[in-house]
């Protein structure tokens, strides 16, 4: 809030919002409908993990007690699943499988959905969505079950497309959008950038609809971010939330006029959490596009970087916050929020938490939105660059603290690395703007810290009502926010700055986030080379909605950046914007090992004390192995995926570049059990239990931080 400035109450009037989004309601039931009592709980809830992250609350949370303190040090290989072939030498496995009547569902490194037997990992089925006319996709976080009036249905997506399919057999239900599935692109406010639409998290169920975000391209002519609840049964669009508000809407003062025509991005991409009891599902936002330059989008830009809570039934506005106004440093909400309860100021509290990149916790009542925690509007930084509009305060929780350092300056740089690193860093970093968060990206380069990934990411945070902690797994990496100015004309450099650069780098050589190109025209003809641009593959999006001669002109600039002539060539309808400004590419301070330049810790696991609005403890989560051999443990590493809290007192998580799953004492944060993975695991394990048995599952599907890609998935139980 700034102030007092938050929009509260009820949202626009569903008849305008329907005419706005020139979506026709089927069979939806009344504002404020409620079931007449709530759902009885699900006796099998408390041994499967029949949702995305354990429960429709995303508590990540499991009651099982058969592992606890005392027996885990036993536990030992029960069974390995091979998903396959690798796709390409960066391929990942983020999913956090689902397990309901004894099967497990998850997808491989290509998101092809499949079952297995929970007990023993037998294959029961397995989809190919490409096969069957869907375009490739990376990674992929999970699926979504559904018990149908014609029995259960697994919903996926890939590529552009959400598949519903039986969860017996694998094959696509007919009676599903067309042949089995719905274009994502379908429905939406307009048609710029639609090339890339996809959904790699999981949505939520909610009676006969699926709640579900998306997530759109990050660069100028992205698709909007429109929030969008699928009839289970038929596939059709039942409702529609326009995060960029159109005329009329909530919000639509935040923008410039004409935003919801041109505007991308404030698309819900990392998930959905449902209070079944109230009917009401919490989503989180990202950015606006493009993420680090905001010329053309002046305002604060309702609804992006927001925690919205929305009717479920209905898609009726119910209350926002938005947590970042103007976002220009990609502070997308980057995990779905967890619904928590708890004593405070002398009464229970039912509200919501959401962790945020910045490392920041922000926790409101769940029905009327207003902050357990006072939330300070503080000044910022004032803009930097010629045309750039920046807000001038930023919300800030009063509690509880930051759960990793905040603001980056010289004296965090680690003196204890060796003779002459210091130095180095200083002249690296010379003439770059340091000091709090919040400050705006400049052609000199602007620190900040935490970085582009974390403090919290997608792999989210534990609530343990048991204990009253909240556990979150945060990176600690700075990163610096640079601009430069876009070539004159209009050529295949500005266009490869605009689409590409950001992740490959200025130059072609790579950033944090993707490899080097600098020498793929050597390695793939021009026609492969198109068509990976064409189609995307791995973690790229697809380009195929740019016009040919922009993408052969574009295929020629990659292939010989060097060629004058191709750097020159003039492009035919090119799309994007003609901002002055375009980012450098993501630039990590870490060193030529990939190590943060920072003291320690590098990554860690927090206990957080909601009551109290305190931090109960904080460990370093993992070390690099290579800083170890030379005495360097207990750094902590960057780490993906979230953490699985358990009845027997346990807190489970992989993440960490040094390739292990641990346990630690939910309590104390000590590390009670340790093993190696076949490949790190980047994604949040799951816990179930069958024949009184219980597992823990985790894929160990490896890919960042400098890592291997591995292709399986791996249970751990005690000795049977």
């Amino acid at each position: 809030m700034r102030g007092k400035r938050r929009i509260g109450g009820a949202g626009l009037g569903l008849s305008a919002l329907w005419l706005a989004t020139g979506v026709t309601l089927l069979g939806a039931s009344c504002v404020g409908l409620r079931e007449a009592e709530p759902p009885l709980p699900d006796p099998r809830a408390a041994r499967e993990w029949r949702h995305y992250l354990g429960d429709p609350a995303r508590s990540h949370t499991s009651p099982l007690t058969r592992i606890d303190r005392t027996n885990v040090d036993r536990l030992e290989l029960a069974w390995t699943y091979d998903t396959g072939p690798l796709e390409g030498s960066l391929s990942q496995i983020q999913c956090n499988p689902i397990v309901v009547d004894g099967v497990l569902y998850a997808t491989t490194g290509r998101a092809h959905p499949f079952a297995l037997d929970a007990a023993t990992g037998r294959e029961l089925w397995r989809f190919d969505p490409v096969a069957h006319g869907s375009a490739s996709q990376g990674h992929n976080r999970g699926v979504v079950y559904w018990e149908g009036p014609d029995g259960g249905r697994i919903l996926a997506a890939s590529g552009h497309d959400l598949w519903a399919l039986d969860a017996t057999t694998g094959e696509p239900v007919a009676s599903f959008g067309s042949g089995g599935r719905v274009d994502l692109r379908e429905g939406l406010s307009h048609a710029h950038g639609r090339g890339e639409v996809t959904s790699p998290t999981p949505g939520a169920v909610y009676r006969d609809l699926l709640v579900i975000g998306t997530k759109v391209g990050e660069s100028e002519g992205a698709a909007p971010g429109d929030i969008r609840a699928y009839d289970l049964n038929s596939g059709a669009i039942r409702w529609i939330f326009h995060t960029i508000p159109h005329p009329g809407e909530v919000g639509v003062d935040t923008w410039p006029e004409g935003a919801s025509t041109r505007q991308g991005g404030a698309n819900s991409w990392s998930g959905v959490t449902l209070d079944v009891e109230r009917g009401i599902v919490f989503l989180p936002t990202g950015s606006a596009t493009p993420d680090f330059w905001g010329g053309e989008r002046p305002g604060d830009n309702l609804f992006a970087n927001s925690v919205l809570a929305l009717d479920a039934a209905t898609g009726e506005r119910i209350w926002h916050q938005q947590l970042v106004h103007h976002d220009l440093w990609d502070r997308d909400l980057p995990a779905p929020p967890n619904l928590v309860r708890f004593e405070h100021e002398g009464r229970m509290v039912d509200a919501v938490a959401q962790p945020t990149k910045a490392g920041l916790l922000f926790v409101f009542d769940r029905e009327t939105g207003e902050p357990v925690f006072p939330i300070e509007e503080r000044p910022v930084h004032p803009s930097i660059m010629e045309g750039e509009w920046v807000s001038p305060t930023q919300p800030f929780p009063t509690a509880p603290p930051p759960f990793t350092r905040q603001g980056f300056d010289r004296s965090m740089i680690d003196r204890a690395r060796g003779e002459g690193f210091y130095e180095a860093q200083l002249e690296r970093l010379a003439g770059v703007r340091t000091g709090e968060n919040f400050i705006p990206p400049s052609l000199e380069g602007s620190a900040m810290y935490p970085g582009f990934d974390g403090g919290a990411e997608w792999g989210g945070a534990a609530w343990d009502a048991e204990s009253g902690l909240y556990f979150v797994n945060a990176n600690e990496v700075g990163a610096v926010l640079r601009l430069m100015e876009r070539p004159p004309g209009s050529n295949p450099r500005g266009l490869y700055l605009e689409k590409c650069g950001v992740c490959h780098g200025p130059d072609l050589r790579g950033t944090g986030v993707g490899p080097s190109i600098r020498d793929v025209g050597e390695r793939r003809t021009m026609v492969e080379l198109l068509t990976v641009i064409a189609l995307g593959g791995g973690r790229m999006p697809s380009f195929v909605d740019l016009p040919l001669p922009t993408l052969e002109r574009l295929t020629t600039y990659i292939a010989n950046p060097d060629d004058p002539g191709a750097a020159l060539a003039e492009l035919d309808a090119r799309p994007g914007s003609e901002s002055k400004y375009v980012t450098a590419g993501y630039e990590y301070l870490r060193d030529d090992e990939g190590v943060p330049i920072t003291k320690p810790p590098f990554g860690t696991l927090t206990a957080i004390d909601l009551a109290r609005g305190e931090l109960r403890w904080q460990v370093p989560l993992g070390e690099y192995p290579h800083l170890a051999a030379r005495g360097l443990v207990r750094t902590g590493t960057e780490n993906y995926g979230g953490p699985v809290v358990t009845g027997g007192g346990l807190l489970f998580i992989a993440a960490t570049a040094d390739e292990k799953l641990r346990a630690f004492d939910k309590w104390t944060g000590e590390v009670l059990w340790e093993t190696r993975l076949p490949a790190a695991g980047y994604a949040t394990p799951a816990t179930y239990e069958v024949d009184g048995r219980q597992y823990v599952v985790v894929a160990a599907g490896g890919g960042k931080l400098g890592t291997k890609s591995g292709s399986r998935y791996v249970a751990y139980a005690l000795p049977d």
